[in-house]
């Protein structure tokens, strides 16, 4: 269970510091692009999706639905 814990708490590190990459680069996007309205709305969804994935917890609805 112990490993389990720590393989928890690297994902979620991991995922904190992809999603602090991407944020930094919304603002480079910001600054330097011309029109950056679609590039910003892809990395929002991608920074969404991570979210809802991992710190929502939402693959554990699929997990349990084949459990039962």
């Amino acid at each position: 269970m112990e490993d389990r814990k720590r393989a928890e708490i690297r994902r979620n590190i991991i995922v904190g510091a992809v999603l602090a990459v991407l944020t930094v680069l919304e603002f480079w996007i910001a600054l330097n692009l011309d029109n950056p309205t679609v590039a910003l709305l892809i990395v929002a969804l991608i920074k969404a999706a991570l979210i809802v994935q991992y710190f929502m917890h939402i693959y554990r609805l699929r997990r349990e639905e084949e459990h039962s």
